[in-house]
């Protein structure tokens, strides 16, 4: 009999806790992203994360150490190699990647992808390069509007990213472009983790403003993952935000869109006054995409106080028999280098209202004991990879 009638897991993209071992062969040496974001605004203050043991696990100014926490604590190291969105996700629910997916941020994509995306699509192509969505729409977009060039575009993570102009460029005429990059980056020397349709509105570049129909073709786990044998076995698997598409829909029994993270956290929130029997699985972005990529660590800190301020709220609403763990897929610390991902540990944080103890775990070999504790609870089969923390916390 499962112990846990409900489990929320919920991703702080992005928020690490200090460099991996081989953080040197990325370029990724003495991040912290968690760590770093404190120190840069003078301390944080995370009293619900504090509360469940945070300050214990990890050094952040602002979020001491208390005795007797109310949950379970450790740091996860990565077995798969890379730092990004899809590896990260990927091995927390039971899957290895051996190969990390493509990133062009330095270079832009290679020519010859792009005369083929250009020549299928019947389009020109602008852009080109790592740019920031918002940006590079006032910088393309009235050209695009007046010529119908086509803007493509990447970023720090394994995207290929295509704008168009939801009235003169077509939202269909969007979708059509991104399913043949799509099937262009299939091969292996392209093979990008998502394309992302991106149509905005607007006249002109002062008013030019992204719309809620961006679609993400992303690619499918390569092996079944704990979310499969969840479904498989007629338990509910909610995703929150880009859970969906990170998973390609594979595993998902029902889907939330959100429109930020603060927006995720009220999603799940109100999950978790319905009456289901599995698993909420949660994304939010924003920490990653509009602070860390961006170099910003003082949004990311007002991000991290935001986000305790509705973990508290979803403490409240837990009952006796949910389980909620805290974590993350990599890093992006703020105050480093660059606009990319940062090789980091990340944490895992476990909290139930019914929890007798408390305290530090041992060190988490892979992000897999995620989803190994997942299956362990609902007595489906586990994954490949990870190892079950049930009986460790009580």
């Amino acid at each position: 009999m499962e112990r846990f009638k409900r489990v929320f897991v919920v991703v702080m993209d992005s928020v690490g806790c200090g460099s991996m071992i081989d953080a040197d062969q990325y370029g990724d040496v003495n991040t912290d992203t968690i760590g770093h974001t404190a120190l840069a605004v003078d301390g944080l203050h995370l009293p619900n994360l504090q509360a469940i043991g945070y300050g214990n696990l990890h050094a952040i100014k602002g979020v001491e150490p208390i005795q007797s926490p109310k949950g379970y604590y450790s740091k996860s190291l990565e077995i798969s190699s890379g730092k990004d969105t899809l590896t990260g996700h990927w091995e927390m629910m039971g899957l290895k990647v051996s190969t990390p997916f493509k990133t062009f941020t330095e270079t832009g994509f290679p020519q010859e992808l792009l005369d083929e995306l250009s020549a299928r699509c019947g389009r020109k192509i602008v852009g080109n390069k790592s740019a920031s969505g918002t940006e590079i729409i006032k910088e393309w977009g009235e050209h695009e509007m007046k010529t119908g060039d086509m803007i493509v575009y990447t970023s720090a993570d394994s995207v290929l990213q295509i704008c168009g102009h939801e009235e003169t460029f077509g939202l269909d005429e969007l979708y059509r472009c991104c399913e043949i990059a799509r099937e262009i980056t299939m091969k292996e020397e392209w093979r990008v983790g998502r394309i992302i349709a991106r149509p905005y509105v607007g006249t002109c570049k002062e008013d030019f403003k992204r719309t809620s129909n961006r679609h993400d073709y992303a690619l499918s786990p390569y092996g079944k993952t704990v979310l499969d044998t969840l479904k498989e076995n007629n338990y509910d698997v909610i995703s929150v935000g880009k859970i969906y598409d990170i998973f390609n829909g594979q595993g998902i029994t029902d889907a939330h869109k959100s429109k930020s993270s603060v927006h995720g956290m009220e999603q799940t929130i109100d999950l978790a006054k319905t009456d289901f029997h599995g698993l909420v699985f949660t994304n939010l972005v924003d920490f990653d995409a509009l602070w860390g990529h961006r170099r910003d660590p003082k949004g990311y800190a007002q991000e991290l106080e935001n986000f305790d301020v509705k973990l508290g709220e979803l403490m409240q609403e837990m009952k006796d028999d949910d389980l909620l763990i805290i974590t993350a897929d990599h890093g992006n610390d703020p105050t480093h280098t660059g606009t990319d991902h940062t090789r980091e540990m990340v944490p895992i944080l476990y909290y139930s209202k019914s929890f007798d103890g408390c305290g530090l775990l041992p060190l988490s070999q892979t992000f897999a004991n995620v989803g190994a504790t997942i299956a362990d609870n609902f007595n489906v089969d586990m994954p490949e990879y990870g190892e079950s923390m049930l009986n460790y916390i009580k």
